[in-house]
Order: C-alpha cells, then structure tokens, then sequence
C-alpha cells in the first residue's frame, strides 16, 4: 500500500505483532506493486480468479463506494495513474506495476461490470479494467486491524494506515487525532477527539512528482482520465468506517470547497476541507470532536 502504517493498543504488547503480520499478509494481496498479488492477478485478466475473503471485501467495498460517491471515487483510473507517472512504488518496498498489453489512460471505466461470487470466492474483472486499491484499501485495511485486534483481546486500538485513521473499540477516554496542514506538515490545523470511528484526509500534495509536461499528483479524475484539476487541496472526513470516509475525501477533493461540504454536509458526516488559498473550511457537524 506504499504507506507507513502507525498502531496503538490498550492491550497485551503481542497483539503488534499481530498487527504487522496482518498489515503485511493485506499488502501481499492488495498491492498494485507486486505481480504476483490477487489485484495484480484480477487486472485486465477477463477470467475469473480465485481469490481470498479478503479481497472480496476490498472489491466489494469499492463498489459500495464507487456507487455511494457516484463515481466520483473510481479506482479503475489506474492506467491513467501510471501514464501521469504513478509506476513505481513509493515505499520502502520497491515494487513496479505492470499493465496489461493493451491498457490505455483515459475515462475510467467504472467498476459497473466487475462480477462477485461471494459463494464461490471468485472475482472477474472485464479485460478493460485495471483497479488501484490505493486509499480505499488504506481505510480498509485499518479498519480491518482495529476491529481483529480488540476481537483478539485489545480493549481498544488505534490503526493508522497512511494517515487513514480508525479508532475500534472502549479506551478510558477519548483519544486525540491532528490533522495536519496540507502546506506544512509541521503545522496543525484541528485536533479532533473520539472514543470510535475514523479521520481520513488525502491531499493533492501528498504524492506529487515532475515530468516533461509539468508536475502531477496521484488523485485521478475519473472523468477524464488525468489528475484532478481542482482548488480543493485536501480533505479530511470523520466517520464510522474508514474506507466510507476515504471514498468520501476523494469525493470532496474533486468537487470545489463549497459544494464539497454541502454534499458531505447532506450525507451526515464531519469533514474539513482546505483550498489552494490555505483557507479551511468545516461542516458545522466537526464541532462535536472539536479538542
């Protein structure tokens, strides 16, 4: 997932342990970096694959929130990602993706035709579709963390994926989460507290680099296939589930700062979202984990 994955527990030493491995086991599956992985396998194939309970909740989920943002979150974009530059990852763990001879940028596709068949554990992608797990499968990733280990024994955890946050759980008391400046890591612009739930924030400044037609980052509009042109530098969601909350951070980012917190706003969650002049907006729902 190319991210670093930060874990707290109010419980036995060894459940970190189990955390690793099981961050570990989620990247071997999910990681568009690895050839040998089951959405490296599923991409472009045109087949159906076996594949595990795991992946099956990953496509699952992103189908709920491909249909949930109206296709604003799409992680079909992924040949148009490599094109703009987003090939090799970004990580400690070096790793390159390979598309599919016949893969091309521009309009995703959408995840309308992808086939699951959750008796049989078997997933089909269309031959045209090429996914990226990428922040859907940071948010869920933590989620699924958190929640095995307070089922192991934890009484509660804090899982961080790449700055995908969930909170599972009953710690004493609430546990406090900055959010940072999208221009200085350094500076915070909230703390928010909560005893369960996530804070997700994705930014365009996170994951940028230069190429010969000028700088790019890594949040693709599906619509047109190249990154999002757009005056919403970052935003950061607070709600149930993780994975909910990054569908809806890719959402805000490529809708203007204004719209993008009406349409949140109406959907009952918290969110802050901050445009390219360093102005932060909130919803008025972020009060209640105001610090």
């Amino acid at each position: 997932m190319g991210s670093d994955v930060n874990v707290t527990v109010d419980g036995p030493p060894e459940l970190l342990d189990v955390a690793r491995d099981r961050i570990d086991v989620l990247e071997r599956r999910w990681s568009r970096f690895l050839p040998d992985s089951e959405i490296s396998t599923l991409n472009g194939s045109g087949d159906w694959i076996d594949v595990s309970p795991d992946t099956q909740v990953l496509v699952d989920r992103s189908v709920a929130a491909w249909e949930l943002t109206g296709g604003r979150f799409d992680p079909t974009i992924l040949p148009s990602l490599v094109a703009a530059g987003y090939r090799e990852s970004r990580s400690e763990r070096p790793g390159r993706t390979t598309l599919p001879v016949g893969a091309t940028p521009g309009r995703a596709p959408g995840l309308g035709a992808i086939e699951l068949d959750g008796a049989g554990g078997r997933i089909r992608f269309p031959a045209d579709v090429m996914f990226d797990p990428g922040g859907i499968g940071k948010g869920l990733a933590a989620d699924l963390v958190a929640e095995e280990l307070v089922a192991a024994g934890a009484g509660a955890a804090v899982v961080s994926v790449g700055g995908d946050v969930r909170v599972a759980g009953r710690a004493p008391g609430d546990w406090s989460i900055a959010v940072e400046d999208p221009f200085d890591p350094n500076r915070t612009i909230a703390e928010l507290t909560m005893s369960r739930g996530a804070v997700c924030t994705s930014s365009i400044l996170a994951k940028t680099w230069v190429t010969a037609d000028g700088p790019r980052h890594h949040l693709v509009d599906p619509r047109t296939g190249t990154p999002a042109a757009t005056s919403t530098v970052s935003a950061t969601v607070v709600t149930a589930d993780a994975w909910v909350a990054e569908a809806l951070c890719t959402l805000a980012i490529l809708t203007e700062p204004v719209d993008a917190l009406g349409h949140l706003e109406s959907m009952g969650v918290a969110a802050i979202v901050v445009d390219r002049d360093g102005l932060v907006w909130r919803t008025p729902g972020l009060e209640r984990y105001a610090a």
